[in-house]
């Protein structure tokens, strides 16, 4: 669970900092590292929520 806190933390982080970047520069580099941070984001939310549905239905049977 920590693990999980550590890595959001970081990537809203990462998020936030490429916008503000963006914003500031205008290069659209940044926009796309932000969009892909936060797909991998989604991503790993979904596989953490997977694996605690997982455990709830192994422990069920």
């Amino acid at each position: 669970m920590l693990l999980a806190r550590i890595v959001g933390v970081l990537l809203g982080l990462g998020i936030g900092a490429s916008l503000v970047l963006w914003m500031l520069t205008g290069q659209t580099r940044y926009r796309a590292w932000a969009w892909n941070l936060f797909r991998a984001g989604l991503v790993a939310a979904f596989v953490i929520l997977a694996l605690f549905a997982l455990e709830r239905i192994l422990i069920a049977v």
